[in-house]
């Protein structure tokens, strides 16, 4: 008979294991190496509108949807075609190309998401990413 159950630690996964052996149980802890699994990349189109009301496109390659966010900003701050992105309510819709789906996402939720301090390990690495693209200091 063996029962294998996994807890989770920062950066390593420690892994129970019991077993019967000559009559008697065994418990054993092994300590393994843990790494979030990978995200599949996706290629994506991320449609925002600036302050005049004219929506730009970009396609971006990201791995979840608020980088794919954060990178089609990166990509129109600073655009001469942009007349600047409004914050707040203003949306951005997020097409996946491989795959049909959409997603809107406010700015107001994006940046709530960015300035969170708790989360998984995962979570805390990809909202890590995605403020590294967009060049912003860890919140105070």
């Amino acid at each position: 008979m063996r029962d294998t159950s996994a807890l989770q630690g920062d950066e390593c996964l420690y892994v129970k294991i019991s077993y019967r052996l000559s009559g008697k149980f065994w418990m054993v802890k092994k300590k393994r190496n843990w790494y979030p699994p990978r995200m599949e990349v996706k290629s994506c189109r991320v449609t925002i509108s600036d302050m005049e009301g004219i929506a730009h496109t970009v396609e971006v390659t990201a791995a979840t949807l608020y980088e794919a966010v954060a990178l089609g900003l990166k990509q129109l701050q600073g655009n001469e075609w942009v007349e600047g992105i409004a914050r707040g309510l203003n949306s951005v819709r997020v097409s996946v190309k491989n795959v049909q789906i959409e997603h809107t996402v406010t700015i107001g939720e994006f940046t709530k998401w960015l300035e969170r301090r708790t989360g998984s390990p995962a979570e805390m690495t990809r909202r890590k990413k995605v403020r590294e693209i967009l060049d912003l200091q860890e919140p105070s």
